[in-house]
């Protein structure tokens, strides 16, 4: 009963004022890698140290959402310094998402990605989680925060949530299912099990898991009441002023409410305009043809296979 009057203020405090709504929040984004298992038992712990170093450029970021009661903006902080990572900070900044539009009218999201050199447009739709409101509260800046969580499926694409594989969860199901099978060719099979395991050996992809689904925390504050927030999130009666997702956090360092009648916010337009099950297909082609080179080159990586671009 809290949460349902909880609500209902909110909700009636938001058709209040949400004529009048806009403004600008000022977002820190740290995500964590766990470099205790990075790069298994052959790479050094100087090496670990060093590539921390060269990632924490991508993994420490400010953004910035221009919003009102309709329409969000959500952009990288620009800012002037030397590029990280060589080959791999290009690799993982293709995962990362530009600016995020969204339209809560029209439950609309348009995303900018740049993948390998080309630029595209991902055309979406919101959304909708399933928020659980609940009653734990605290202070973020000098806005009171209130606690919500919801469930959320991974894209099998969103490398931005990978970790490492449980070989021993995967070594029981392989000896289940090997229980279960006929053994009629058995020689046949192993045979060809022993080639396939050497290509898998080889395959660096192997050593790392996208889980099917996260469960994500938010605090919003229904002193504004915008049901907006940082990237892809929404859906509450409060602007989101944390989001905590898998090893990610977004913490809002600073609110500017504006004055005026409304910011104005223009979509995104550069770009191939694609859905998101189109785009996903076009990285998962992509990730396939590289890991095809990759172990037709027997592990060894280097620059040489493979077309580049699209």
């Amino acid at each position: 009963m809290k949460i349902i009057s909880f609500l209902a203020v909110a909700l009636l405090t938001f058709s209040g004022f949400a004529q009048t709504i806009s403004g600008k929040a000022y977002y820190e984004s740290k995500t964590t890698v766990d470099m205790e298992n990075f790069g298994g038992r052959e790479m050094s712990e100087q090496m670990k140290k060093t590539i921390a170093e060269r990632m924490k450029s991508m993994l420490e970021k400010t953004y910035i959402l221009t919003f009102n009661n309709n329409e969000s903006i959500y952009k990288e902080e620009e800012k002037l310094e030397a590029g990280a990572g060589g080959g791999f900070g290009m690799m993982m900044n293709s995962f990362s998402a530009g600016a995020q539009y969204k339209n809560l009218k029209e439950n609309k999201i348009l995303e900018e990605r740049e993948f390998f050199g080309k630029q595209f447009l991902i055309n979406d739709t919101i959304t909708n989680l399933e928020w659980t409101v609940t009653d734990e509260k605290r202070m973020i800046g000098n806005y009171v925060a209130v606690k919500a969580t919801a469930v959320k499926k991974v894209d099998e694409n969103d490398f931005s949530m990978a970790r490492r594989r449980n070989r021993d969860r995967d070594k029981k199901k392989e000896d289940n299912t090997t229980e279960e099978a006929d053994t009629k060719d058995a020689k046949s099979d192993d045979e060809t099990a022993d080639t396939d395991t050497k290509k898998d050996d080889d395959d660096p992809m192997n050593d790392i898991e996208v889980p099917k689904e996260v469960t994500v925390t938010a605090w919003f504050t229904p002193q504004i009441p915008v049901s907006n927030g940082p990237g892809e999130y929404a859906g509450l009666p409060g602007l989101i002023l944390e989001m905590n997702v898998y090893r990610t956090t977004i913490l809002c360092s600073k609110i500017v409410l504006s004055t005026k009648e409304g910011e104005k916010i223009e979509a995104p337009d550069k770009g191939d305009e694609v859905t998101r099950a189109e785009y996903n297909k076009i990285v998962k082609e992509k990730m396939d043809e590289m890991r095809e080179n990759f172990r037709g080159r027997g592990g060894r990586g280097g620059r040489g296979g493979g077309r580049r671009g699209f």
